[in-house]
């Protein structure tokens, strides 16, 4: 379901005119070497807020723990987990700035 989440945001962003990147890779470097491509957040709105689009039934410490690193890693200070999955769409809305 997930893709299908994400699609649909995208299409939304698209709608109101809001740049965005769809699964950038993002490179990790560890100790001298460099793994290409290791990591794809899901979105990348107005390359500043780095947005991991959820399905499930509840929010986990790993999903946060996950945009976290994503946001490190891309460099971003803002970032955004929306979890499709709950039943009120606003609990499953989390914002993290570093």
């Amino acid at each position: 379901m997930e893709s299908v989440y994400e699609e649909c945001f995208c299409r939304e962003l698209q709608i109101r005119k809001i740049a965005f990147e769809r699964q950038v890779p993002i490179d990790i470097d560890y100790k001298g070497l460099t793994i290409a491509s290791a990591l794809r957040p899901d979105v990348i709105v107005e390359d500043r807020i780095v947005v991991e689009l959820k399905s499930a039934e509840q929010n986990h410490p790993v999903f946060e723990a996950q945009l976290l690193s994503y946001l490190k890693l891309a460099k971003k200070r803002v970032g955004l987990l929306i979890n499709f999955g709950l039943p009120v769409l606003r609990q499953g809305i989390v914002r993290r700035v570093l």
